[in-house]
C-alpha cells in the first residue's frame, strides 16, 4: 500500500517530543494488554465444551455473522459508514480548538484534510464518537437481552455491525479511508485484536507495527487470511459471553454489560492502533 505525502492542515504541528510522548503512552497500553481478562480465561476452555453448550441457533447466527466479516473485507458492503458525520464531529472539535486560540474558523473539512489536523482534535473526536457508540451498544444489549434466546439472534449481527462501524469511524477520524481495501483489512485486524488472547494480540501488534510504510514488503495474502483468525477468536470468546444472555429478563443486565464491554474493547483498540499509525507516520515525515 502506498501512502502519499501528507500536507499539514494549517495548524501548528506537534513537536517530535510531543509525538514520542504520545507514542510512549500507546506502548504502555500495549504492554497492559498482556494480562488475560476474565472472559478471555473462560474463552480458553475446551472448544468442544463450547460447541456442546451453545445452542445450534446461536452457532448458526455466529457463523452467518462471521461470513459477513469476510464479505466486508472484499467489498465493505452495508457496513461502510458515511464520512459526513465523522467530518462534522471533527469540524466541531476543530472550531472549538480554533476559538480557544482566537483563530477564524476553517473551511469545511474533507477526508483529504484530516491527516494534517492536530492530534488533539482527532483524539477528542474519536472519544466523542466512540462514547456515543458504546451507549448505543449498551441500550441495544439490554433490549435484545430481554427475550433471551429468542432475541439473541438479533443481537449477534447487530453488535458485530456496531463494532465494524465504530472502527471505521475511528479510522476516518485519524485520516484513513475505510472504503479502500487495505484499510478494511486494518479494520478487521482491530476487531481481531479486541477479541484475541495474549498470543493473538502480540501477533496482531507485530503485523501492524509498520502498516502503511511504503518500504514495507506487501503481504496481502497474509492480511486477507487474517479475517479467518477473527472468525475463530470472535466465535469462541463472543459465544461464551452471549450464553449468559439466554435467560429471559435477566438477559437484559447481561446484554447491557456485555455489549458495553465489547464496544469498549473495540473502541479502545481501534483508537490506540489508529493513533499509533498516525503518530508513526508523522515521525517518519519529520525525519
Amino acid at each position: 500500500m502506498t501512502t502519499d505525502p501528507i500536507q499539514p492542515y494549517p495548524h501548528t504541528p506537534e513537536s517530535r517530543e510531543a509525538l514520542l510522548a504520545m507514542l510512549n503512552d500507546i506502548e504502555t497500553w500495549e504492554k497492559s494488554q498482556k494480562d488475560l481478562w476474565f472472559w478471555e480465561k473462560i474463552g480458553r476452555l475446551p472448544f468442544q465444551l463450547l460447541d456442546r453448550l451453545t445452542p445450534q441457533a446461536i452457532q448458526k447466527k455466529l457463523a452467518q455473522a462471521m461470513d459477513e466479516v469476510g464479505s466486508y473485507v472484499q467489498s465493505g458492503g452495508r457496513y461502510l459508514v458515511s464520512e459526513s458525520g465523522v467530518l462534522s464531529r471533527l469540524q466541531e472539535e476543530l472550531a472549538a480548538s480554533d476559538e480557544a486560540r482566537g483563530e477564524a474558523k476553517e473551511a469545511p473539512l474533507t477526508l483529504a484534510d484530516v491527516p494534517g489536523l492536530p492530534l488533539a482534535v482527532m483524539n477528542r473526536a474519536a472519544a466523542s464518537l466512540t462514547h456515543n457508540r458504546i451507549k448505543l451498544a449498551t441500550a441495544q444489549g439490554a433490549t435484545t437481552g430481554f427475550g433471551g434466546l429468542f432475541t439473541l439472534a438479533i443481537d449477534i449481527p447487530a453488535i458485530l455491525g456496531l463494532s465494524l462501524k465504530t472502527i471505521q469511524e475511528v479510522a476516518m477520524v485519524y485520516g484513513y479511508d475505510p472504503k479502500e481495501k487495505p484499510e478494511r483489512v486494518f479494520v478487521i485486524k482491530c476487531l481481531q485484536f479486541a477479541s484475541a488472547d495474549i498470543v493473538g494480540k502480540k501477533a496482531v501488534l507485530e503485523e501492524l507495527a509498520d502498516y502503511g510504510n511504503e518500504s514495507r514488503k506487501p503481504e496481502s495474502l497474509s492480511q486477507l487470511q487474517g479475517w479467518r483468525e477473527v472468525v475463530a477468536a470472535y466465535r469462541d470468546n463472543f459465544g461464551w459471553k452471549k450464553l449468559f444472555q439466554l435467560v429471559p429478563i435477566a438477559g437484559m443486565l447481561f446484554g447491557a454489560v456485555l455489549n458495553r464491554s465489547t464496544l469498549q474493547d473495540v473502541a479502545e483498540a481501534a483508537t490506540m492502533l489508529y493513533r499509533k499509525r498516525r503518530i508513526l507516520e508523522r515521525l517518519r515525515q519529520q525525519q
